[in-house]
């Protein structure tokens, strides 16, 4: 009898494990597509400030000091130029001789390329225009120095593109992920407080109140979650580290370890919340049932 007992009171307990591990797993497909959206957002940006903007000056400009420092230091002042330098005819050849082909020397006795104020823009003022904007500035404010600026025109146009249409399709799956989250995790903590329902009801007709049967049973849930958000962090973070270290370098450039900790944070709410909400459901479910709906 004893031994009937003390096996009914192991089949009674809900399958905590299952019920964590459970979650970890939805939680650990949430935030991979969360991370792949923040990184979208981060890689778009370090595309974006790496177009390069060049401001072309006059040959009789560029051999006055003082306007070319002039120039400089007013795009240097705007809040979103940065590494703004003058190139002058040796540096394009030296640059041009890099990234193209030297046998132009072969042909021409003279350095036809233009001096110019070379410059990047931050990521939220990289799009069309805006540059043109800034392209105007730039020819209006110094008509005497300024040429033309140029940029990659198609190259920006297709970056902002395609960043939207990525996102956009990435900010769809993770609505419809987070719907399933919620769903899954319910459904996983219901399932493992089913098993309980009869230890529940029996608490209930001795005459325990409600706040005094959930409290326990809302703390365990707590914990539950808790430990269910560490593990999917983990396994996360373990799985970015893997993905670093097989991606080249230029990878790791991407890291953002404030979006990284918002996402992680996120995470653990989703964990606590979830399951504290589903379980305290639960409790509150088989409390209200008769105890012949219960079988």
């Amino acid at each position: 009898m004893a031994q009937f007992g003390k096996a009914s009171s192991k089949r009674g307990k809900p399958t905590y494990a299952y019920a964590i591990i459970g979650v970890a797993l939805v939680l650990f497909l949430f935030g991979i597509i969360g991370w792949f959206f923040l990184n979208l957002r981060k890689s778009g940006d370090y595309f974006k400030e790496n177009i390069q903007v060049h401001a072309y000056v006059f040959s009789d400009a560029a051999k006055n000091k003082k306007k070319i420092d002039s120039l400089t230091n007013y795009i240097s002042s705007l809040p979103y130029a940065r590494d703004v330098h003058f190139v002058n005819k040796e540096m394009a050849a030296k640059t041009w001789n890099t990234d193209e082909d030297s046998s132009w020397k072969k042909i021409l006795d003279y350095n036809p390329l233009p001096e110019s104020v070379d410059f990047y823009v931050k990521a939220n003022y990289v799009q069309k225009d805006s540059l043109n904007v800034l392209s105007n500035s730039l020819t209006t404010n110094f008509p005497d120095v300024v040429q033309q600026v140029k940029f990659p025109v198609e190259t920006v146009s297709k970056i902002s593109q395609y960043v939207k249409t990525v996102a956009m399709i990435l900010f769809i799956v993770t609505i419809v992920l987070t719907i399933l989250v919620v769903f899954s995790i319910d459904n996983t903590i219901r399932l493992a407080m089913y098993s309980n329902r009869f230890l529940i009801k029996t608490m209930q007709m001795v005459g325990a109140t409600r706040w005094f049967i959930a409290k326990p049973v809302n703390v365990r849930a707590i914990i539950n979650g808790l430990l269910a958000s560490v593990i999917a962090i983990a396994a996360i973070w373990g799985f970015i580290l893997i993905l670093e270290n097989l991606a080249p370098p230029e990878f790791r450039k991407l890291h953002d370890t404030r979006s990284m900790l918002l996402l992680f944070f996120v995470i653990i709410v989703l964990g606590i919340g979830i399951t504290l909400v589903s379980t305290h459901r639960s409790v509150i479910k088989y409390l209200r049932m008769k105890l012949d709906d219960l079988y």
